[in-house]
């Protein structure tokens, strides 16, 4: 299970489909950096009172806290680039536009 400092999430739009992904950040310390992680896709939200559960396509979980939901610096510079690359296929929503049970 992963436990991200803070995350948001994409709505990717593909041939008129759209799947949703978790992009999670750690911040790191003095010894090692930042490190982000796009997760597989959504196929699940589970609401755990303070935090969410995402669950992917490849069977892992996020656990993310709802006050978590936020941009940082560890995945600013990579969600930058992923909106500049993908302008229409790629935007950051908020959880509760996530049609997924």
């Amino acid at each position: 299970m992963y436990q991200p400092d803070n995350w948001v999430i994409l709505e990717i739009t593909n041939k008129g489909e759209k799947t949703y992904k978790v992009l999670a950040g750690w911040s790191g310390g003095y010894l090692d950096g930042d490190f982000w992680q796009l997760n597989s896709g959504i196929t699940k939200v589970e609401n755990g009172g303070d935090f969410y559960l995402f669950h992917g396509h490849s069977g892992s979980v996020y656990k993310c806290h709802k006050n978590s939901e936020t941009v940082r610096m560890n995945i600013a510079g990579i969600l930058n680039q992923i909106l500049e690359q993908y302008p229409k296929h790629i935007k950051e929503v908020s959880v509760e536009e996530i049609d997924v049970q």
